[in-house]
């Protein structure tokens, strides 16, 4: 695997030189030679073949990226011609910095789910398009890491709702919480630690019926409400029967920078592409 690295690249003929005007003078005279790659810089990166590509080609493959899982609604409705487009467009972005270790400082904060083709997610997606009682609206990644070496915590954040009941697609957040090791120079070691409920946003059509606006509201009306917007539930995760910690898994970041991250759910847990979010408070 090979390292990405920025590196300069310049003409080949370097003897050509630049002459400098002096300011305030009204003669012009040759200062001092200087290389004519010092005026000229860009950034390149090194492709798994060994051969250099500019950053803005590297740009426009992560931007392929994006336009191939643009339709499939996050994975749903990806037909096999498009997964192995977008299989393709994944591995070349992938090769880029395939060799690097995992930056904390980048890892850490919260990061947009675009596509996956994890099996246990597009089975939210699925229960959301067939069941008219259940919306699945935005989900993020939110890593906790900045100031640690070997690991930290990350939370798998679900934003859902009940139409008529709670908020349109954001009525509600389910949150799974991990911490993560380490364990090698992309893989980490996710141990699940607690699956939490918050953040209920009941609608304007519930709030109406339990405590109407045209009519006194009663102590216990306001009280219902209070009571559901602040409602929170949250339940370690162990293993059936046992009561011992839930078994974990591994989690390899095949890409990383600034605005994107590749992942895979290692053991054939499917692949997960994830732009950087806004900062999210829970």
């Amino acid at each position: 695997m090979e390292l990405a690295f920025a590196a300069s690249v310049y003409p080949t003929n370097g003897k050509r030189a630049i002459y400098e005007i002096r300011p305030h003078s009204s003669k012009l005279f040759t200062n001092k030679k200087r290389s004519f790659h010092n005026k000229f810089r860009c950034s390149v990166a090194v492709a798994p073949d060994g051969n250099r590509v500019s950053a803005v080609e590297l740009e426009n493959k992560k931007h392929d990226l994006l336009l191939a899982v643009q339709d499939t609604q996050r994975g749903l409705a990806a037909t096999s011609d498009q997964r192995s487009i977008i299989e393709e467009a994944l591995v070349s972005v992938e090769g880029y910095n395939m060799g690097a270790p995992i930056d904390m400082g980048v890892l850490d904060g919260t990061w947009r789910l675009q596509y996956t083709s994890a099996p246990d997610v597009l089975v939210l997606f699925e229960a959301a398009a067939r069941l008219p009682f259940f919306q699945v609206g935005q989900i993020f990644q939110k890593f906790e890491c900045r100031d640690q070496l070997f690991g930290g915590v990350i939370r798998n954040v679900v934003r859902w709702s009940v139409p008529n009941l709670l908020e349109e697609q954001e009525g509600a957040t389910l949150v799974v919480s991990a911490k993560f090791d380490v364990v090698s120079v992309r893989n980490i070691y996710l141990q699940f630690e607690e699956i939490k409920i918050q953040d209920i946003k009941i609608s304007e059509q519930l709030q109406a019926l339990i405590a109407p606006a045209l009519l006194p509201r009663s102590f216990l009306s306001l009280q219902i409400l209070q009571f559901l917007r602040s409602f929170t539930a949250q339940v370690p995760v162990t293993n059936p029967g046992t009561g011992r910690r839930s078994v974990g898994g591994l989690y390899y970041l095949s890409y990383l920078d600034r605005n994107m991250l590749l992942g895979r759910a290692v053991g054939g847990g499917g692949v997960f592409v994830f732009t950087k979010a806004q900062p999210l408070e829970l």
